[in-house]
């Protein structure tokens, strides 16, 4: 199939992620991240999932060949100026993500292993996968504390560590990892960039007394393929995206949900 791409007033942005029956986390947070920040947003999912504030209750992988026809009507039909991965489910459909990208388009990655409320997406082979083809294959990969951990095997429990870490994923062959600090402690939430220049920027943002923080990874990751996609450079794609994010949780804190509510609405 192949059409002529369509005029759009703002980048359009793959997400190649799950789908969230309660409109929290996966291509649902990423639709709204993408809009919010002027870009056009389409999607390949990868998995249907059955939840809602109060967590997972079952969910289903899509099959591989499904889900590598979506990507390739999106490549062939719009002109897609970066893209992002969140829940892939399984190593043959890891494999099969990365060899469908053009190797020359920004890709964010968020490995995402499983959910909040504890339902598991990969297993060891999957991990293994990411390992190989995934993680080198980002443009910039954004673990959580407990993602960066189990990726690299190192512990994550203090700013030295991190670091360490941050190198070690650098080393697999991302070409630059913002580690979140969403599951530390203490008054601050701090993020931080590590690229292959050597730099170590901090990211440091206010602790929100808020409940409503579903799908913070997925509007993080999809205001970061956005912003990429407009031009910027990693650093201040990471400043205005964690801003962007910042803002939501804020907006958001005052809401009542049975559960954990969005992080944007």
């Amino acid at each position: 199939m192949s059409v002529s791409p369509i005029n759009s007033p703002g980048p359009c942005i793959l997400t190649i992620a799950g789908s969230d029956s309660g409109g929290c986390a996966g291509v649902q947070a990423d639709a709204r991240a993408i809009r919010d920040l002027g870009g056009h947003a389409l999607n390949a999912i990868t998995a249907i999932t059955a939840q809602n504030s109060a967590g997972v209750a079952a969910w289903s992988p899509v099959s591989v060949e499904l889900v590598t026809a979506q990507i390739c009507a999106a490549l062939e039909g719009f002109p897609v100026a970066a893209a992002k991965t969140g829940l892939l489910p399984g190593a043959t459909l890891i494999e099969a993500v990365v060899e469908a990208l053009p190797v020359e388009m920004p890709l964010v990655v968020d490995p995402v292993m499983g959910s909040t409320s504890g339902a598991r997406f990969w297993d060891e082979t999957a991990l293994d996968a990411a390992r190989r083809v995934l993680v080198p294959r980002a443009t910039l990969l954004t673990p959580n504390l407990p993602e960066a951990a189990a990726l690299t095997g190192l512990p994550v429990g203090s700013n030295a560590e991190i670091a360490a870490a941050g190198e070690h994923l650098l080393a697999m062959g991302a070409r630059a990892v913002l580690i979140k600090g969403g599951h530390g402690t203490g008054d601050e939430s701090v993020d931080w960039l590590l690229t292959p220049r050597g730099e170590v920027v901090r990211f440091a943002h206010d602790r929100l007394p808020t409940a409503n923080t579903r799908g913070t990874g997925c509007v993080l990751s999809a205001a970061l393929a956005c912003l990429l996609g407009q031009g910027l450079e990693v650093p201040e794609a990471v400043a205005r995206a964690g801003a962007f994010l910042q803002d939501a949780l804020r907006r958001g804190a005052g809401e009542r949900w049975r559960g954990s509510g969005p992080s944007l609405r």
